[in-house]
């Protein structure tokens, strides 16, 4: 299964979706925003443990989304990236980024959704 990590500020939001993924397999790493995943990123890297995958909240304190997706690309060329939003406004920051995101997820969703469309990111070629 596949390495995730998750930048995420809403601790609820953020257990959800850890438990959510653990549960069909994946191994999950969280980061209450996006410095701290950044950093998290980095030492998985030096590590030789790197993920698969960033799935970021686009609104956060300290470093948004969009700043974490483009610096991880920029260190990560192969990480993919999903971001989620509860904004639509937050949404359209992202439309520019379709060479580093694979997918911007709308919350609310279900557990269903976020396994279906985590896996179908999982899957799609790089």
């Amino acid at each position: 299964m596949a390495r995730i990590l998750i930048a995420e500020d809403e601790p609820s939001v953020r257990s959800f979706i850890q438990r959510a993924l653990q549960g069909v397999g994946h191994e999950v790493e969280c980061a209450g925003d996006g410095s701290d995943a950044l950093e998290a990123l980095a030492r998985a890297r030096q590590g030789n443990r790197a993920h698969d995958l960033l799935l970021t909240d686009i609104l956060m304190p300290v470093m948004d989304g969009v700043s974490l997706a483009l610096l991880a690309s920029r260190d990560a060329p192969s990480l993919r990236i999903m971001l989620m939003t509860g904004y639509s406004d937050q949404r359209e920051r992202a439309h520019g980024l379709d060479a580093i995101i694979q997918d911007i997820l709308l919350k609310p969703f279900t557990l269903d959704e976020l396994v279906m469309r985590v896996q179908a990111v999982l899957d799609a070629p790089k």
